[in-house]
């Protein structure tokens, strides 16, 4: 738009969630880029720039949500992020955006360091055009043992060096990294990288319940002294339950270590609410025991994100998805899931959780994660003109986000 143009103006009428509330015969007014009014459809009838404001016509039964915010993918529509090829990763965020994911962190997965690096430095180009949110690096300081998805031969214990590289090749984007906190070094690891505005996330551990519980007390409280934007004094637990030995009542390990920091409110901890990773009972427990503050809804998506069953990779690991399973092709580990934002949300609403927290999960709490509190996440005035419209049956109607309109991808 020229400074000689009129920002576009609109209002959407339905019922809104947001801020972990829901808001019946809601209207959202933009302007530009920016959400201008919020409120009852009869507070908008007697707001003075209502007529300026024109109605977009939406079904009976539609329901307006913030843009979904997700802090953990590794591509779609068969781009890879840690590829660092630019094309693929151009038409992944495309993808997702018009998915209703209009705010994530582009993750890479452990790579020779050479690619980490190469990737890392593509996917700042995207950052600093704000068309990611930042980099989320899973890996390659973590557990052999829990290796998931990752080369095992790729991983290492950490390296300030390669660290600093990291954070250099990445321009100030690199946003949060995965790491085993049993490994030597890891308390430094956790020093290091809040000391350059990375947050620390636990994860791919096979660590015993003592040395996690340790290692997020080192977080908190390298995050609380450094005043770190985002939870000040709560740490991240990369996919809680994946990557980590199940919990036992003679050896609760990293499970009831990450559950008794987020009860205690030490601790935010990402869920693969997919139906592939975990469970709906369990996503429902967890919303249950923790509240929705405590938790972030992740896709951990990969290239065959809105693509049929076949063969994919994710970064140099070959990976074949059947039935949407995402598999690694030698072994059966899960490689990553194919599901979108929404179809997590979905997910976890058929699964018992309520509408308005697994919203909040989806969007407020990733967005204060990556330290864009005020400006993403919620229908509030001030914020970015991101929305998802979806009808009474949850299926996706539109996508705004920055006020366009985007063509929506609707599977």
């Amino acid at each position: 738009m020229t400074s000689t143009e009129e920002p576009t103006r609109l209002s959407l009428r339905g019922r809104a969630v947001t801020g972990g509330s829901i808001l019946d015969d809601a209207v959202i007014a933009f302007e530009g880029d920016r959400i201008v009014f919020v409120g009852t459809a009869e507070e908008f009838a007697h707001w003075p720039d209502s007529s300026s404001h024109p109605d977009v016509q939406l079904p009976s039964g539609a329901t307006i949500l913030p843009g979904l915010v997700d802090v953990h993918c590794h591509g779609a529509a068969g781009g890879d992020f840690p590829s660092g090829d630019a094309e693929a990763a151009a038409r992944s965020i495309n993808f997702l955006h018009a998915s209703g994911t209009t705010t994530l962190l582009a993750s890479l997965v452990t790579a020779t360091r050479a690619d980490m690096l190469s990737a890392a430095t593509v996917l700042a180009d995207f950052a600093e055009r704000e068309v990611i949110a930042g980099i989320h690096a899973e890996g390659p300081f973590l557990s052999t043992v829990r290796c998931g998805a990752q080369d095992p031969s790729l991983l290492s214990a950490p390296d300030p060096a390669f660290v600093d590289e990291l954070v250099a090749a990445a321009r100030g984007q690199l946003r949060t990294m995965t790491y085993a906190p049993e490994l030597a070094g890891s308390d430094a690891l956790v020093e290091q990288l809040v000391s350059h505005g990375v947050l620390p996330s636990l994860g791919h551990t096979n660590a015993d319940a003592a040395t996690v519980t340790a290692s997020l007390d080192v977080a908190v409280e390298e995050l609380s002294s450094a005043g770190f934007d985002g939870y000040t004094e709560r740490a991240t637990v990369t996919h809680l339950f994946n990557g980590m030995p199940p919990m036992h009542h003679r050896s609760p390990g990293p499970v009831a270590a990450c559950l008794e920091a987020a009860a205690a409110g030490k601790a935010v901890v990402e869920l693969i609410a997919d139906g592939v990773h975990l469970d709906p009972a369990i996503v429902r427990a967890m919303f249950v025991l923790l509240g929705p503050e405590a938790i972030v809804l992740v896709t951990d998506s990969m290239a065959a994100t809105g693509l049929p069953d076949g063969q994919y990779t994710l970064g140099p690991q070959d990976v074949v998805v059947s039935d949407g399973a995402a598999r690694l092709a030698e072994g059966n580990s899960l490689a990553g899931g194919t599901a979108t934002m929404l179809d997590v949300v979905r997910s976890a609403v058929e699964g018992g959780v309520p509408l308005e927290q697994a919203v909040l999960s989806a969007t407020s709490v990733p967005a204060e994660l990556v330290g864009l509190t005020d400006e993403v996440g919620a229908l509030g005035i001030g914020f970015s003109a991101d929305a998802v419209i979806v009808d009474r049956h949850f299926r996706l109607l539109k996508v705004y986000r920055d006020g366009v309109e985007l063509a929506p991808n609707r599977g």
